[in-house]
């Protein structure tokens, strides 16, 4: 295989296995139990001898059970496994599937950092067991992610969690085997986002993306076309075009489909692809550019859910589409006052070329309508506005139907993941008039730009079809570790997506 269509590899996803047999008897690395607030330990019987241990070394710790406290424990080979971990859940009353994955990211995170290669987990009862399962098999999954490839030093690159075998009654076997194969399908998805947003620059270019591209469609079974630059002439994406003139890497525009027998529905994912982004000639900082590798992270997106789909097998047809590019100050760059002329007719006047993800997305939120979908959603890191409305790790929500917004926010609160909708003012619109061309690229006032960075995405979509913009500026990378996610990248969004997809009929 050419090393261009290597498949960028973090963390191994942990083999994750399905016991019915005795917990107290587990012999592994790490054995993984719970705790509410307040509560006895579960998972080992009370009146056992590991359960008396437990308790006394918990009493001992101060240990309360309240949500992200981890008590670890060496058992010094009084009991079979080497180390026991109870991580707290919080109040039982509100106990709930993303307390639980929550628990078991910490778990998965400590696991990792205490060099653990198997883990047994004490699946808590009180829920659906699959929907346990699943939840447990993510929050263990990218809790122990890791980009480690380019570290030489053995103790940093450390040991990975290879194993976690999951302890669960046998009238809940069937059950829980199911939600831990639908929990590996979504952590592997998300940890393919998280390696390539993290692959610098001068290792995943647009090239290099549309190579792991085919390689995934040929492994998944998926279509794939890859528009390159003279493709992208031919259909007058001027936009896309005009943001690629100062780099020496050309753009292309990357389309996989997924194709069921008898599609109900057929909906396209738009994602923006700047692999890295200097600002242009409208400079960044030098501080500003440090993780412009993160600009890639919907078209990363898109692209991992487009890998999972062919494994969910929703009865939908769903295009992916990935606008790639860099954008960089040559001598050909882009200029402030420059005006671009879109594959859809419209033309646009750039009065920063740092704002240069809404013109790629222009071109590719063209294309897809020419596939006719019954619905688009796209999903970029637009604004920081964004970031200063909702924080580091919450993505904004602008949708032009709300039923749509409404099913996809509730996909959303089903993966764990958050989300909040934002309006579509159409009073800010004002603020995008250009006297030369159509629209202009950015407002004429710095307050609320991001509804006015979506109304522009806006005036590319037909109003007949149902559309949602997602802003991951914030959650797509974090600057510092949030919870038991790692500084880096996170895979935001794609375990909504593949909710959301999965809810279609």
């Amino acid at each position: 295989m050419d090393s261009s269509s290597r498949i960028p590899a973090g963390t191994p996803i942990p083999k994750i296995s399905i016991s019915t047999g005795s917990f107290v008897s587990a012999r592994t690395d790490v054995a993984l139990c719970f705790a509410f607030q307040q509560g006895a330990i579960l998972g080992p019987p009370a009146a056992s001898a590991l359960g008396k241990a437990l308790a006394r070394v918990a009493r001992d710790e101060k240990f309360k059970g309240k949500r992200k406290e981890v008590l670890l424990w060496t058992s010094a080979g009084r009991f079979p496994a080497v180390r026991y971990m109870v991580v707290g859940l919080g109040k039982r009353a509100a106990f709930s599937t993303d307390m639980l994955r929550e628990a078991c990211g910490f778990a998965g995170k400590r696991a990792a950092a205490a060099k653990a290669v198997r883990m047994a987990v004490s699946l808590p009862a009180g829920l659906d067991a699959g929907t346990l399962a699943e939840a447990s098999v993510e929050g263990l999954c990218l809790g122990s992610y890791r980009m480690s490839k380019y570290l030489t030093s053995v103790d940093a690159i450390g040991t990975p969690l290879a194993a976690a075998e999951l302890y669960t009654s046998k009238e809940n076997l069937a059950s829980a085997r199911a939600g831990v194969t639908r929990g590996t399908l979504r952590a592997k998805a998300t940890n393919l986002v998280r390696d390539l947003v993290n692959e610098p620059a001068i290792a995943l270019t647009p090239s290099r993306m549309a190579a792991v591209a085919r390689t995934i469609a040929r492994a998944q079974g998926l279509e794939i076309k890859v528009h390159e630059k003279k493709d992208l002439q031919k259909m007058g994406m001027g936009a896309i075009l005009g943001v690629s003139a100062g780099s020496v890497e050309p753009p292309c525009v990357i389309h996989l489909t997924y194709r069921p027998a008898a599609p109900k529905l057929r909906i396209a994912l738009v994602g923006k692809g700047l692999t890295f982004d200097s600002g242009g000639l409208s400079l960044k900082t030098a501080t500003g550019m440090e993780t412009m590798k993160l600009d890639k992270a919907g078209a990363s997106v898109v692209l991992g859910v487009m890998a999972a789909v062919a494994e969910l097998k929703p009865d939908v047809e769903v295009h992916g589409i990935m606008g790639m590019t860099e954008n960089m100050p040559g001598g050909a760059a882009l200029k402030p006052g420059d005006i671009l002329k879109t594959m859809g007719g419209k033309t646009i006047e750039v009065l920063n070329t740092d704002a240069e993800g809404r013109l790629v997305l222009a071109d590719a939120l063209a294309y897809a309508q020419t596939l006719k979908p019954a619905q688009i959603i796209d999903l970029a890191t637009l604004t920081g506005a964004c970031m200063v409305a909702l924080g580091p790790v919450v993505t904004g929500v602008f949708g032009t139907d709300q039923a749509m917004v409404d099913k996809f926010l509730a996909a959303a609160r089903s993966a764990g993941e958050k989300m909040w909708q934002l309006p579509l003012c159409e009073d800010y619109s004002d603020q995008l008039r250009s006297e030369l061309a159509d629209i202009k690229n950015i407002p004429t006032s710095r307050y609320g730009g991001a509804i006015t960075a979506a109304l522009f995405l806006k005036t590319f979509v037909a109003d007949t079809i149902p559309w949602i913009h997602l802003d991951i500026a914030g959650p797509a990378f974090l600057e510092s570790e949030q919870g038991f996610m790692r500084k880096g990248a996170t895979g935001a969004v794609v375990r909504t997506l593949l909710t959301y997809l999965g809810s279609l009929r």
